[in-house]
């Protein structure tokens, strides 16, 4: 018992002393660990064979990542891509009638409209450094990433029924292509002493190597097995939400 209370003693006075010699890390004044949530948007311009089938697109998507204390980034980071303007607009010729419009199943005239849709899924990494902001854990930010790009266009015919691009059928217009994408980022980020503003801003470059994965185009009547190189630069932004509850605290000796 006498032994009990003396160990007890001893580690209370350890622990005592280690709060007074040992010093306190935080987000102010220090590189701290942590994960984070963040929403964000982009607006991009195809390049290379991806701008002969699109024009401009917006896309939104999140990112979970991790910071490590040296700065070091990585993650996953998935984005929805959408735009209105379609310059593979000739892809439903054929179903053009004498009058100069595609006929719905009641005989109207219908009124169909091309977008682009697509995602983008990839493994990201990168490094934080905190050349400038309110702390070391802000500066200058650069990622790279790995991971799969896909885009079709949608087509979307308003209030009709036409049976030749319904269900399976539309699968043979609609130029659905995927393949391995790279994605480059460089910009800033702010993560702020009190954690209420924290955000990032900078520009992207992705580069992706596709093919068309329909069997068969109808309107051209054959396997598109050409192989693309689709590109994208655009300038990204997006808050974040740090995921933790309090600082961090490292306690070590003097």
């Amino acid at each position: 018992m006498l032994f009990t209370t003396r160990l007890f003693i001893l580690l209370n006075m350890f622990l005592l002393f280690c709060r007074i010699a040992f010093g306190q890390k935080s987000m102010k004044d220090s590189t701290i660990s942590f994960s984070m949530i963040s929403a964000n948007g982009a607006f991009q311009i195809p390049l290379s064979d991806l701008s002969d089938r699109f024009g401009s697109n917006w896309n939104t998507g999140g990112s979970f990542m991790h910071k490590s204390s040296g700065n070091f980034l990585f993650g996953l980071d998935g984005q929805f891509l959408f735009g209105n303007t379609v310059k593979e607009n000739t892809i439903l010729d054929s179903l053009i009638s004498g009058q100069g419009a595609i006929i719905s199943e009641s005989g109207q005239f219908a009124d169909v409209i091309l977008y682009e849709r697509g995602f983008k899924f990839e493994l990201k990494a990168g490094k934080v450094f905190p050349v400038i902001g309110p702390n070391p854990n802000s500066g200058i930010i650069a990622t790279i990433g790995a991971g799969l790009l896909q885009h079709k266009i949608r087509i979307e015919n308003q209030g009709s029924s036409i049976p030749s691009i319904e269900g399976d059928y539309k699968k043979g217009y609609d130029r659905l292509t995927n393949g391995l994408s790279f994605t480059a980022f460089a910009g800033y980020v702010n993560f702020s002493n009190n954690r209420k503003i924290n955000f990032f801003a900078g520009i992207e470059f992705t580069q992706a190597f596709t093919q068309n994965r329909r069997s068969y185009n109808f309107d051209t009547m054959e396997k598109d097995e050409r192989k693309r190189t689709d590109q994208l630069l655009g300038i990204r932004a997006g808050w974040i939400i740090p995921v933790y509850k309090r600082t961090p605290r490292q306690y070590y000796f003097n």
